[in-house]
């Protein structure tokens, strides 16, 4: 009995591993957008704040979503990022990209000098990109 209180004890006392929160706004990758992470209810989530490069005919609405009563929704302000919870040395949740309306899987997770690395996964097949703080 007493070495099962001995166990219990220990880990009650081992430390809890928590990602570093992500909470911010962020540049894309490609400089096209600034993308505001924060607290949605229980999980972490990440809108478009900022369209900061457009093609000329770009829509203005999410025409390529595979749900037609989404396809109006201003892209501004679109969900990009949501359901993420803390996986312990990162976030993890889905992904949206609006240019060809798809979902993802993905991992987040923040570097050393600031910056997100944003990786959208099928699979264990990953395509990563790296996110700038907005100053």
């Amino acid at each position: 009995m007493r070495s099962s209180f001995l166990v219990g004890a220990l880990l009650l006392a081992a430390p809890a591993f928590a990602a570093t929160p992500i909470a911010g706004r962020y540049v894309t990758e490609d400089g096209s957008g600034v993308i505001e992470i924060g607290r949605c209810g229980a999980t972490v989530c990440g809108k478009l704040v900022r369209i900061l490069k457009s093609e000329p005919n770009a829509p203005k609405t999410d025409v390529n979503n595979s749900d037609a009563a989404l396809r109006s929704r201003p892209i501004l302000g679109m969900p990009i990022l949501s359901g993420f919870t803390d996986a312990g040395k990162d976030w993890r949740g889905r992904i949206y990209d609006p240019r060809n309306g798809k979902t993802y899987k993905s991992i987040v997770s923040k570097n050393g000098d600031g910056t997100l690395k944003v990786q959208g996964c099928i699979a264990f097949l990953c395509q990563t990109q790296t996110w700038k703080p907005v100053g």
